[in-house]
């Protein structure tokens, strides 16, 4: 029987608030944390194994931060607490460790947009951020977005990635001007936001799920989640 959901604490490795809403939306608590890493300096070949190797690293960089932060703090505190007196006078030891804690689900994500074979992230600036969204107009790109769940406890990992393909109509330069002007685009992967009410018009076709796009794939998140912890 596997343990409820509610059992465990989950933290998302991630700054993104689009991120942040899917997961609220899943019915999950949870705490944040970022990942300080240089995406640049991992590459490879294959969309598929730059974002699960990028979200490998977040979750990597996340787990030594919390180690060095637990260490920190069994250095500031005793490592035996002396918690009450027996009857017989002999003081009873508790170890600083508690045994019965929830264990702790750590999150981390990471997405690439794909046009025409080319691998795409977050735009260098504002016309490159043009430059991207104004090829999606009357064609087609695909997200995809990378899951990559740690137990924290166990040290159990699962992770997976999903792919969308999103289909535009032309794309107003004025919309573009407008999408640029808010400034949302420029942070995300291949400046690309279907949700945006701006964009949405716009959007023909697409062939997977809007959560995905945005970043946080609701069906595989859930499935990775179940897995971690029951193993």
């Amino acid at each position: 029987m596997e343990p409820p959901a509610s059992q465990f604490k989950i933290i998302l490795g991630s700054s993104s608030v689009a991120r942040r809403k899917i997961l609220a939306e899943m019915g999950y608590d949870f705490t944040l944390m970022s990942a300080d890493i240089d995406e640049k300096a991992i590459r490879t070949e294959k969309p598929e194994e730059l974002v699960m190797a990028l979200a490998k690293a977040k979750a990597d960089a996340i787990v030594s931060k919390l180690q060095t932060s637990d260490d920190q703090e069994k250095d500031a505190k005793p490592s035996i607490l002396i918690a009450s007196d027996t009857a017989k006078g002999n003081r009873k030891l508790h170890t600083g460790e508690d045994k019965d804690a929830e264990p702790t689900l750590l999150i981390t994500c990471d997405q690439v947009v794909v046009y025409e074979g080319v691998v795409r992230e977050k735009p260098s600036g504002e016309e490159e951020a043009r430059q991207f969204i104004k090829s999606y107009s009357g064609k087609h790109a695909s997200t995809v977005s990378s899951v990559f769940v740690t137990n924290l406890k166990t040290g159990v990992t699962k992770g997976d990635y999903d792919k969308v393909e999103i289909h535009f109509h032309e794309i107003p330069d004025n919309v573009i001007d407008k999408l640029l002007e808010e400034g949302q685009v420029l942070w995300v992967a291949g400046a690309l936001i279907i949700e945006h009410p701006l964009i949405v018009p716009y959007v023909k076709d697409v062939k997977g799920t809007t959560d995905s796009v945005m970043g946080l794939p609701k069906a595989l998140t859930e499935k990775l989640l179940k897995e971690a912890m029951n193993e």
